[in-house]
Parts: C-alpha cells; sequence; structure tokens
C-alpha cells in the first residue's frame, strides 16, 4: 500500500494512493495503523489534493550509510580526505529535529544567514511497532515502510558548528521533506536483492538537469542492521525515521563540491526547484524561497576563573 496523508476542500485525511487517486480512510485512521481490509471512501483526483508530510515523527535519526558520500562531502565539509576507520565499525547516525519535517511539495526556506544550502537524497525507514536490542532479522518485521527524505542542509553553518565536535545542528535545523507518501515494506520486496539490500534507484535534479544518480543498494549496512542498532539499549517506536544517508555520486552538492575544490554545481538559491525520484517509492518537489534574517548572538565573553570561596 501507499499511504498519504492529504489536504481537500479544508480537511486532512489520510487515504491510499493507487495510480492518479487517492481513496480517502475512514476518519481516526493513520498511516501506521491501516488494516489491510480497510474500506475507503470516494477516489479523488491526486491533482487535487494538497500531499503533506505522511506523518509527523516523534523521533528522526539520520545514518551516513553510504562510503561515496563519506568520500566527498568529508573534503567539503572539515577539509579532510578518505573515510575515517570509525566509519567502517557500526552504523553512525544522529538526531535531527522533527519540527521541521515538510512536505513533499513545500517550499524550502533558506536557514538564516546560510550562504550554502545544500540538498541530500536519501530514503528512510518507518518503526511500525516498538522493539527494544533487536536483532536484524527481528528488526525487519518492526519496519512499517519507507520513504523518500530530504534532509536539507546548510554546509557554512555545519562546517562551523563541526569545529567543537559537537552538531550538526543549525547546519540540519531548518526543513526535512518526508514523502510522497508512505510505501509498505511488502510492496518493495520484490527490489530486495540476495544481500538483503533494497535494489531501487535514486535520482536528484536542480531546475531540470540531473545532478546525481545511484542505486540504495550501495549502503553499507540494510536497513535491518541500521533498525537493530538504533535500538541497542533503547526503544524505536511507532513513527520513529531511520534514514538512510545521502547517496554517492551526486546525492548532494557537496560532495561534489569536495571531490572537485570548487562550488560546482553553485549552492542552491531561492527559485531553485530540487526534485527526487526514487524507483519504487515517487518523487518529491520542493522550490527553495528567502528565509528570515538571523537574529543576531553575541559572541561568547571572556570569563575569570574564579570559584566559590
Amino acid at each position: 500500500m501507499r499511504i498519504a496523508t492529504f489536504t481537500h476542500r479544508g480537511r486532512t485525511r489520510c487515504g491510499l494512493v493507487q495510480d492518479h487517486v487517492v481513496r480517502p480512510l475512514p476518519d481516526g485512521v493513520g498511516p501506521l495503523d491501516v488494516p489491510h481490509d480497510v474500506r475507503t471512501g470516494v477516489p479523488i483526483p491526486l491533482a487535487d489534493v494538497r500531499l503533506l508530510a505522511p506523518f509527523q515523527p516523534p523521533t528522526v535519526r539520520d545514518f551516513v550509510a553510504f562510503e561515496e558520500h563519506v568520500e566527498g562531502v568529508r573534503r567539503s565539509v572539515d577539509g579532510r580526505s578518505g573515510v575515517p576507520d570509525a566509519w567502517y565499525d557500526a552504523p553512525a547516525f544522529y538526531f535531527t529535529n522533527p519540527y521541521a519535517v515538510i512536505g513533499p511539495h513545500d517550499d524550502v526556506p533558506m536557514p538564516p544567514g546560510c550562504h550554502a544550502f545544500d540538498f541530500e537524497l536519501e530514503v528512510a525507514a518507518v518503526i511500525g511497532s516498538p522493539g527494544r536490542d533487536l536483532t536484524p532479522s527481528r528488526a525487519r518485521q518492526h519496519i512499517a515502510g519507507y520513504l523518500i527524505m530530504n534532509d536539507w542542509s546548510a554546509r557554512d553553518l555545519q562546517s562551523r558548528e563541526m569545529q567543537v565536535n559537537l552538531g550538526p545542528a543549525k547546519g540540519k535545523d531548518t526543513a526535512t521533506t518526508l514523502g510522497p507518501w508512505l510505501v509498505t515494506a511488502d510492496e518493495l520486496e520484490p527490489y530486495r536483492d540476495a544481500e538483503g539490500f533494497l535494489s531501487l534507484g535514486l535520482t536528484v535534479s536542480v531546475n531540470g538537469t540531473e545532478i546525481g544518480r545511484d542505486l540504495l543498494s550501495n549502503m553499507g549496512w540494510p536497513f535491518e542492521e541500521l533498525v537493530a542498532y538504533a535500538s541497542r539499549g533503547t526503544w524505536v517506536r511507532p513513527g520513529d525515521v531511520l534514514g538512510s544517508g545521502t547517496c554517492g555520486n551526486g546525492g548532494c552538492l557537496a560532495e561534489l563540491w569536495g571531490l572537485r575544490g570548487e562550488q560546482s554545481p553553485p549552492p542552491l538559491k531561492p527559485g531553485d526547484v530540487v526534485e527526487i525520484a526514487v524507483e519504487g517509492i515517487g518523487s518529491i518537489r520542493n522550490t527553495v524561497v528567502p528565509g528570515a534574517a538571523p537574529v543576531p548572538i553575541p559572541r561568547a565573553r571572556p570569563r575569570p576563573r574564579s570559584r566559590p570561596a
């Protein structure tokens, strides 16, 4: 099933997407609890609805599971080349802002103070049932489905922040696109290869010009292993989103900047349209628009090292 959240004639609902229509679900049925024998209402043309993010996740973990991406973007962000040995030890991730989630066709504001704005082409798994300390084989049963994720990034802000060995913070804080709908895990099983990876074609374009193309199966770990690692010593719960991290071969601009030694293609600017397509899932399309000016924050004040008597 493909489960969307949409607005139509002032009403927000969930529905099943089939061909070029969406079939509304009964009130109270959300995208993570749709029974297979659910009854649907009168179909509505997709062209007549506004698609929203399929749901508002309680948490968003974003992994860095593509070796090729690490090779390129590391040089662009922190000036170092190669892949850290620690990358191979375990699937690293960071928590990003669930309040920043936007829909598949929403405008994306420039982050305040950003002059090097970037997209990131990713796929995300969505947790459907709670689990803790899962094995990879058990983890597969806890994945409800998949969707496209664009982890928009302010590269100049990110680069400065990470010099203090924290972050990214404001470098990733403005927008994360999720959509266009949730594709249930069973729908993508035909794409699973012999090693357990989902072999989906990925493409991204800016203003109609293709920038990147890759396969999701180039991940260093399959999603089941990402979920198992995320659940180590803690819970994953329904609605949690786990991003694959950015793919290689042009999955973001910063990777290309690092490889080429210059900002080519240039950073995103207001008016640019970024479209991402993923085989078996669909496509999302966002337009960059002007953002707010940064509210000034003073530099840290030098303080004496005095102590209580």
